[in-house]
């Protein structure tokens, strides 16, 4: 299963590190594996990628050892190390697991061989279901129509975060937005003008017209949430760029100003790449 970052969890991931808990505690805890946790660490860059471990002669006489009968998750906690690394190094030596141990209640159970009743009952290559093609209208047994999904419901994420169409809502970097449509299977995802147009280049083309292309509609007072016609001005990009140009600025200033904006950067990509759900609303 993909495990999806959110808002929340990137915070409390954030803050738990800078706590000094282990990757695998906040792992347990988000509910997700260690090394998606260390993937975010690194990325955010708030723990150093770690060196190539080197292993002595002793752990590896011990892996030799211990590897085909015993589980991984327990040599790598008697060496203080991670099950990846156990198996990376496992492979290196050519070490594999026994029959023995696959045969094990310990191991995992579909690697186990099965009883001749339980291949009897697989499905064959090229084998046809009997209920192929069939539809059964209103057909159901036991409980099933209860909990079968109806035509418009939603539940999880989707009922917690659906917005009616009309529904006007701030994005992440304040500008509002207004809902026109709902998404169809869940696309175009994000804030996009299809479905979450923002509300002042509408206002501006209900007056207006279409914005052309090399332009922007700004707010005169700077205030994104002030979204009446009065308010707003079309200028071109090269005036958006004289405006908003820090040249002239004092040093401190310049550089407090753009370590700001590759902060919000990063956020922006974190958002878009783990398709947070607060930045992703509505379906």
């Amino acid at each position: 299963m993909i495990f999806h970052w959110t808002k929340e969890t990137i915070t409390d991931m954030v803050e738990r590190t800078l706590e000094g808990e282990r990757a695998a505690t906040i792992a347990q805890r988000l509910g997700c594996i260690e090394r998606t946790v260390r993937d975010m660490q690194l990325e955010l860059k708030l723990v150093e990628r770690q060196q190539r471990r080197r292993w002595t002669a002793a752990e590896r006489k011990l892996v030799r050892k211990l590897y085909p009968d015993t589980s991984t998750v327990k040599i790598a906690e008697r060496l203080n190390s991670t099950v990846e690394l156990i198996y990376r190094l496992a492979a290196r030596m050519g070490l594999s697991k026994s029959a023995a141990y696959l045969a094990s209640a310990e191991a995992c159970r579909w690697r186990r061989e099965q009883t001749p009743a339980q291949i009897a009952h697989r499905f064959k290559p090229g084998q046809t279901p009997a209920n192929k093609g069939v539809k059964r209208p209103g057909w159901s047994v036991g409980r099933m129509r209860e909990t079968q999904f109806k035509p418009g419901e939603r539940s999880g994420f989707a009922e917690t975060n659906w917005k009616p169409v009309g529904t006007i809502v701030a994005d992440p970097e304040g500008f509002l937005r207004i809902k026109v449509r709902d998404r169809v299977n869940g696309l175009p995802m994000g804030w996009h003008k299809s479905i979450w147009p923002l509300v002042h280049w509408r206002e501006w083309e209900k007056y207006h017209g279409p914005i052309p292309a090399g332009h922007k509609v700004v707010f005169k007072d700077g205030d994104r949430a002030n979204c009446a016609i009065e308010n707003l001005e079309l200028i071109s990009n090269a005036e958006m760029m004289r405006r908003n140009t820090i040249h002239k600025l004092p040093k401190e200033l310049v550089d407090t100003i753009m370590l700001l904006g590759a902060v919000k950067r990063k956020v922006r990509e974190n958002a878009e790449k783990y398709n947070e759900r607060s930045a992703q609303p509505s379906v």
